[in-house]
């Protein structure tokens, strides 16, 4: 197999998905893959079953049926050797940085550090110090979360996220609920991140700002079709999409106005 065939197989592949929970659909029949070094964005409005996605290619939420494959392993496989050495590769940024609150900022970013290695606490300290330089907290280790700002918090959780040095990073709405400063050095730390260090990145959010800065390609869900409905770069889906819905939410007008306008 050539190079340039290997760097086009799939780190991730969403095949034939489907989420259910109870007699509710969430979406159905959902297919797309995501490659190596790339920054895939989900994205769609309210309701559309974004974060339940993200949540299903980690294997948090079981699928009602199709399956998800992350760097070769069926994240509902119930092989636990695979599921551990799955676990040392991805890591996930979770909405609101998810730090618990009487734990300190070095001891947050550890965990992963202390459950999956046997490194020493020497060896632990000195990655959570390199971790919080990358993400520019450097010497943020004693602080409690209550003590940071939104921002730092999203931040501590990336690094946190990084520890393991992980082939493939989730982020679950990064920007949600910071100010358009704080949000726009988030995108360049997440950007700067996957240049260089070639980091899979999955990225879930609705903010329009974000999507444009970041985003490679992007899988539009929408809540009555309950799937995807568009696949590709978000400029050339906001300049020349077809579908009336994709028009509506990239150039942030109503659904009404844009078919007005076809």
């Amino acid at each position: 197999m050539s190079q340039a065939v290997a760097e086009r197989q799939p780190v991730i592949l969403v095949e034939d998905l489907t989420a259910r929970f109870g007699d509710r659909t969430i979406f159905e029949h959902v297919s797309f893959e995501v490659y190596p070094g790339e920054i895939l964005v989900i994205l769609g409005g309210s309701g559309s079953g974004k974060s339940t996605l993200m949540k299903h290619m980690i294997g948090l939420y079981k699928p009602f049926s199709g399956r998800v494959i992350v760097r070769g392993v069926d994240v509902n496989t119930r092989n636990e050797a695979e599921l551990q050495r799955l676990r040392m590769e991805v890591g996930v940024a979770f909405q609101g940085g998810a730090l618990f609150g009487s734990m300190t900022v070095a001891e947050n970013i550890s965990l992963p550090l202390r459950e999956y290695t046997d490194l020493s606490e020497e060896d632990i300290a000195h990655i959570v110090k390199m971790k919080l330089g990358l993400v520019n907290l450097a010497g943020f280790e004693n602080f409690l979360p209550e003590e940071l700002s939104g921002g730092m918090i999203k931040r501590v959780g990336l690094a946190r996220a990084l520890a393991l040095e992980p082939k493939v990073v989730f982020f679950d709405e990064p920007s949600a609920g910071l100010d358009p400063v704080t949000a726009v050095e988030l995108d360049t730390l997440i950007l700067d991140i996957n240049a260089g260090m070639g980091t899979t990145m999955v990225v879930v959010t609705h903010e329009l700002q974000s999507i444009f800065n970041i985003a490679r390609r992007v899988v539009m869900l929408d809540k009555e079709a309950k799937g995807v409905i568009a696949i590709g770069n978000p400029r050339e889906l906001r300049d020349h999409a077809e579908d009336p819905r994709v028009l509506a939410f990239f150039r942030r007008q109503p659904l009404s106005q844009v078919k007005k306008d076809a």
